[in-house]
């Protein structure tokens, strides 16, 4: 049978086939439209459209209750009540979760900003109109410059449903668009990046982003080899937003009061309302920012710690979560919440760090350096030691040594060993906020907005032969 149900059918049809206690069911729809080059060259392009569905039933015994959330994609319709079988089976195969509460009731939950009944929106290889030739020019320049560029561009448009037995339907839908751009010298050899996440691709200046990469390939010309060490660094805002996103997902509620991480008090409980910055600055999070616009509730496909299907449909509002440099917030579950005694602060998916008042760009910041590294972007972070949240990780695509507010060449790349927590404490100037799209986790957390940071001590262990 082929797919024939919408989205919003598929949702019903599910929650009617359910034999549970209680039943959630999500169905997101996407489509997406694609750009890949290579060598100052288009390589391919397309566009793909999918459905996935996830059902979790609630099943109840004098033990507690049970929940099994299965999950699929490119789901026919002939093949939905095979998969709300599989989640009630699932269910009854569990163990009793601990944090089961009741399903969040509709009378409480905030409308959708989108009507259930309208249609998903789409898109195709037209959002590229005015991208496509810009960056076919761009080709033309870099060749006669003798530079490669490669790069990736990405757009989708989805629409997520959430439907629950207890009556509540709640739908949002997302535009979402990211750019990775890589340029790449031969004489002598350097690459560098930039990247973007944009909603449209209309705010994309592609010209721009080619004089950036062309700036940092006339920085490469020169080399400096540099020993490990600790360097007065400037972070960029791709950079801050790495680590900045790696220390939002550490801020689990549940695992701090428990004492499993670098927000856990040594006296017992979490550190909320201590002091984690010397500069007043603010981290957080809001559904309704402008150009960072996301999910306004919990969209959740299982019971966890982070983030709890049992909160579906639970409104997820503006939060700070680092207020004047102090630890204001944690992510919350309605069930870690009544455990801290905090307010109940469900995770959204952007994220902002800004300090108030500062105006200084990444450039200021070389201005005003007298001798220190620039650095462009980080790559492969691991965790070391989630109770100091000690990360480790590569310098990637130029760093760049400055002196006497110039720019004065490319130095190898370090591994580098340094705690997004410790930094907050030593960071010495933070500069003006602006949206950024960050290296390592862009893909899966794009809506961000970051100031460059300095450091007066950042912590090159070794010397990388990464590029």
């Amino acid at each position: 049978m082929s797919q024939s149900l919408s989205a919003q059918a598929m949702t019903e049809r599910a929650l009617e086939l359910s034999r549970a206690d209680e039943c959630m069911v999500l169905v997101t729809e996407a489509s997406t439209a694609n750009l890949r080059w290579a060598g100052n060259s288009l390589t391919t392009n397309g566009v793909t459209r999918g459905r996935s569905a996830t059902v979790i039933s609630l099943v109840k015994d004098a033990a507690g209750v049970r929940v099994g959330s299965v999950s699929q994609s490119g789901l026919r319709d002939d093949q939905l009540e095979d998969l709300v079988r599989a989640s009630e089976e699932a269910a009854r195969g569990s163990a009793p979760v601990k944090e089961a509460y009741s399903l969040v009731d509709p009378a409480s939950a905030e409308a959708s900003g989108s009507e259930w009944d309208a249609p998903v929106p789409v898109t195709d290889i037209g959002v590229f109109s005015e991208f496509a030739p810009a960056l076919g020019k761009a080709f033309e320049r870099s060749a006669q410059a003798g530079v490669r560029l490669y790069g990736y561009a990405q757009h989708t448009m989805s629409a997520t449903f959430l439907g629950t037995s207890t009556g509540l339907r709640l739908r949002h839908d997302q535009p979402s668009g990211t750019l990775d751009l890589n340029a790449k010298s031969e004489e002598p050899h350097h690459s560098t990046w930039v990247g973007q996440a944009t909603r449209d691709f209309t705010d994309v200046d592609v010209a721009a982003l080619e004089a950036e990469l062309e700036r940092r390939i006339s920085w490469g010309r020169t080399t400096v080899e540099l020993p490990p060490g600790r360097y007065e660094t400037l972070l960029p805002p791709s950079a801050v937003a790495d680590l900045m996103t790696d220390l939002y997902w550490e801020l689990g509620a549940r695992d701090a009061f428990e004492g499993r991480t670098a927000f856990s008090s040594p006296q017992g409980g979490t550190r909320v309302g201590e002091r984690l910055s010397p500069l007043p600055v603010r981290l957080r999070s809001n559904p309704a920012e402008p150009g960072l616009e996301c999910a306004p509730f919990v969209l959740a496909d299982a019971p966890g710690r982070r983030i709890s299907a049992f909160d579906n449909g639970r409104p997820v509002g503006a939060t700070e979560w680092i207020s004047d440099g102090e630890l204001a917030r944690l992510v919350q579950t309605y069930d870690s919440a009544m455990m801290t005694a905090l307010p109940l602060t469900p995770e959204a998916d952007n994220l902002i760090l800004e300090l108030p008042g500062a105006t200084a760009s990444l450039d200021d910041m070389v201005a005003s350096t007298e001798r220190g590294l620039l650095l462009t972007c980080l790559w492969y972070i691991r965790m070391v030691d989630p109770r100091t949240m000690l990360l480790t990780g590569l310098t990637r695509d130029g760093v760049y040594l400055v002196e006497d507010g110039e720019v004065r060449g490319a130095v190898n790349n370090f591994r580098f060993n340094e705690s997004p927590v410790s930094l907050l404490e030593r960071v010495t100037e933070v500069g003006k906020t602006t949206p950024t799209f960050s290296r390592e986790f862009g893909e899966y957390f794009p809506l961000t907005a970051m100031p460059p940071m300095r450091v007066p001590d950042f912590n090159m262990s070794s010397v990388s032969q990464a590029s």
